[in-house]
């Protein structure tokens, strides 16, 4: 009998060594240290390695099933911006290095990769800096969306447009032929006519597209009030100064991508008003207050608290791909602690149940069709300004995030220089009205009758 107990209680500890010998909690992930997405992955890496920091100089993550913090423990591997090498690595962070749960690649390609092996092996997975929609309709049960999703880039732009100007319902949406602006642009097309704007121009230009004057043609002739679409850097830039060069003179302009980014500044007066989305700006000011106000709980640090602490850390201001990072370590650790356990179909659950907001904005997440997608997150929008003289970012939507108030409409700025016209006639009017302009006149008119009557005598 004392035999076969020692045997039950061997296999016992062999079976759940983890459990009773766990002295940190793994979270394994990817990074892209080589190739096309090491800019943006760095930036991932470097936020969510702050929140690993700020969690282990505080002793730790409480799980209340064990009575005492554990600490983090970050695993992770070059992926090289490849797919195939995602799928072997995250088959090798759960299998060999026992991780027990995962935060995703950078980009929505990686991450699909990334989601098949997690959900193979019933492993929770934080998914950030991943938009795409589709990783969500397969029906997955262990991954969870940061990201505001791909659908939902720029509807905000119509909410925005509807909350500032009830009477504006005509918009052109002009956007590149790839295959995420066309996403982007589809799903705003849809949600545009839902909310009751007419869509008087929908059209795409081909990538690497350098002369806009046929589309901008298009726009004039529909007459929008709205200019919405883009879709990278270099042709949206492009798109903004030609506009401002033609005087398009619209109400609100809302392009992808090129104005978050900060050389769009470059362009001087053609990006002063436009507006682009953004997944998190260090301007917007969600706070503890705005979650009273919505009713729900604030969770970790301000949005000046991590930015002053990142800029500590890495000697410069953090971007959304940086924040992003660290809410993903966030949103697991409250997980967690609500759970009181590592257990992952708690965890699970205590990601379904949640509903927080933080630094980064509201968190909460769609357990329907699209199961784990994010819905609680909305993009913020930003618009350039001047300040002193100096073209500034603002956030300007939604309402709890803002930094400033929407400048509008955008075409005021085409009034506010004014034109060589303009000065002269102003001149013009001052010098009529300028005091004694008739008594100057007679007494001229006099000097000179004397004058012809001396020359004369």
């Amino acid at each position: 009998m004392k035999r076969a107990f020692c045997v039950a209680v061997v296999a016992l500890l062999l079976l759940t060594p983890t459990v009773l010998a766990k002295d940190a909690i793994i979270i394994g992930f990817t990074m892209s240290k080589t190739g096309k997405y090491n800019s943006e992955s760095t930036e991932q890496y470097k936020g969510l390695k702050l929140w690993a920091d700020d969690v282990n100089a505080q002793g730790g993550i409480y799980v209340k099933s064990l009575g005492k913090k554990l600490p983090v423990k970050l695993v992770f591997y070059d992926d090289e911006s490849s797919k195939d090498r995602v799928q072997q690595l995250y088959a090798k962070l759960i299998t060999e290095d026992k991780a027990d749960f995962l935060i995703s690649p950078y980009s929505s390609g990686l991450t699909a990769s990334a989601a098949i092996i997690a959900e193979q092996y019933g492993k929770i997975m934080i998914a950030t800096g991943a938009a795409s929609d589709s990783i969500f309709n397969k029906g997955y049960k262990h991954i969870f969306q940061i990201y505001t999703p791909a659908s939902r880039y720029l509807t905000g732009a119509i909410d925005m447009l509807k909350a500032v100007d009830p009477n504006a319902k005509r918009v052109a949406i002009v956007y590149e032929n790839s295959k995420f602006a066309k996403d982007v642009c589809t799903a705003v097309k849809e949600y545009a006519e839902k909310n009751g704007f007419d869509v008087v121009l929908f059209e795409a230009y081909p990538s690497g597209t350098t002369d806009f004057t046929s589309f901008i043609n298009k726009i004039l002739a529909s007459n929008p009030d709205a200019i919405i679409g883009g879709g990278h850097f270099a042709d949206g830039e492009n798109f903004a100064k030609q506009l401002y060069e033609k005087r398009v003179k619209v109400k609100l302009i809302s392009l992808l991508v090129a104005p978050a980014v900060p050389e769009f500044a470059e362009i001087g007066d053609a990006a002063l008003y436009v507006t682009g989305p953004s997944q998190w700006e260090p301007q917007a000011k969600y706070s503890k207050e705005m979650a009273e106000k919505l009713g729900i709980e604030w969770y970790g640090p301000t949005v000046e608290q991590f930015v002053e602490e990142y800029k500590k850390a890495y000697g410069y201001e953090p971007g959304y791909h940086a924040a992003g990072g660290y809410v993903a370590g966030l949103v697991l650790q409250k997980a967690i602690e609500d759970a009181g356990t590592l257990d992952t179909e708690k965890v699970k659950k205590a990601l379904e149940k949640m509903d927080i907001m933080t630094f980064y904005g509201r968190i909460s997440f769609d357990t329907g069709e699209y199961y784990g997608r994010q819905k609680g997150h909305e993009m913020v929008y930003l618009q350039w300004q001047k300040k002193n003289g100096e073209l500034v970012k603002e956030v300007v939507w939604p309402e709890e995030a803002k930094s400033a108030n929407l400048v509008y409409p955008l075409s005021i700025k085409f009034e506010e220089k004014p034109t060589e016209a303009t000065t002269k006639v102003v001149e013009t009017t001052v010098t009529k009205k300028t005091p004694g302009y008739e008594f100057v006149l007679a007494v001229a008119g006099l000097c000179t009758a004397y004058i012809l009557r001396r020359k004369i005598a």
